[in-house]
C-alpha cells in the first residue's frame, strides 16, 4: 500500500484567517458530539512532513522530498526507517523561518499525527510512538470532555487560546515583534479512519497570518535553536 498525503484540514466557520481555496466545516459540531474528548494542539508554521518506511515526503507524496530544509530531517529518518514498518509520522518541520519564527525551540520536527495503514492513531497512541523514536509532540493548549460542553464554550476557547503567544516564543520574522501563534488544531482524542478524517480534524487560523507562498524558498533562512540565541 503506497502512502498518501495528509488530508485537507477544514476550517471551523468562525476562522478568521483563510484563503479563497480553504474549505469549512459547516457541520464541525455535529460531528464534534460524536467524540468523547476534544484535544486542542497549538497550529504550528512549517512545512508538513511525513516519515514513512519510504522516504521523507513534504506535501505530495508522489516522491520523498529532497529539499535543504529537510537534510537533517532525512538524516534522522535514516536511523528510524528500518523500524518504521507500516507507522507513519506527520509533523511540523520548523528548520526554514516561514512567516513566524520560533525563539525558544530546542527540536525542529513535532509530531502532530501518525497513521498505521487506513486509520489515524489516538493522541495517546501518537504519543506513545513518537516517545518510543524520540520524536517531540506539538504543544497541547487544552483536553475538554465533550459531554456537556456548548458550541458557544467551545467557540470562546478556540479564540481565547489562539490569541496567545506560540509556546516557542512567537515573533514577526520581519519586525522581530512578538506576536501570536498562527492557530490551532482541534482533533478527536481517539483514533478514527482515514476516510473519516475531516469528520475529526479541524482548524482555527488567526487574522492577518501571511501564508508563506512558494517563494519563500528563494531566500530562505534556518531557525536558530534556543541555545544559539543565549547571551553567554
Amino acid at each position: 500500500m503506497e502512502s498518501t498525503k495528509y488530508g485537507r484540514t477544514y476550517h471551523f466557520p468562525f476562522s478568521p484567517g483563510t484563503s479563497s481555496d480553504d474549505r469549512f466545516n459547516q457541520h464541525y459540531w455535529k460531528d464534534i458530539q460524536s467524540f468523547h474528548k476534544l484535544l486542542f494542539t497549538e497550529k504550528l508554521d512549517g512545512e508538513n512532513n511525513c516519515l514513512s518506511r519510504r522516504g521523507v515526503f513534504a506535501r505530495s507524496h508522489a516522491a520523498p522530498t529532497t529539499s535543504p530544509w529537510t537534510a537533517q530531517l532525512r538524516e534522522h529518518w535514516s536511523r528510524l526507517k528500518n523500524d518504521l514498518d507500516d507507522l507513519e509520522f506527520f509533523g511540523e518541520n520548523l528548520y526554514a523561518v516561514h512567516s513566524i519564527e520560533y525563539v525558544q525551540l530546542e527540536h525542529y520536527y513535532y509530531v502532530f499525527a501518525a497513521r498505521i495503514k487506513d486509520q489515524w492513531l489516538s493522541w495517546e497512541e501518537v504519543t506513545f510512538y513518537a516517545s518510543l523514536f524520540d520524536l517531540p509532540t506539538v504543544p497541547v493548549l487544552k483536553l475538554e470532555i465533550v459531554k456537556g460542553l456548548t458550541e458557544l464554550e467551545l467557540r470562546g476557547s478556540v479564540e481565547n487560546l489562539a490569541m496567545q503567544s506560540s509556546k516557542f516564543g512567537s515573533v514577526d520574522p520581519k519586525t522581530g515583534e512578538a506576536c501570536t501563534m498562527e492557530g490551532l488544531v482541534c482533533r478527536n482524542a481517539d483514533a478514527y479512519t482515514v476516510s473519516e478524517f475531516q469528520h475529526n480534524v479541524f482548524k482555527y487560523v488567526r487574522k492577518g497570518h501571511v501564508q508563506t507562498d512558494e517563494h519563500w524558498t528563494k531566500s530562505w533562512r534556518r531557525t536558530k535553536m534556543i541555545w544559539e540565541r543565549r547571551d553567554f
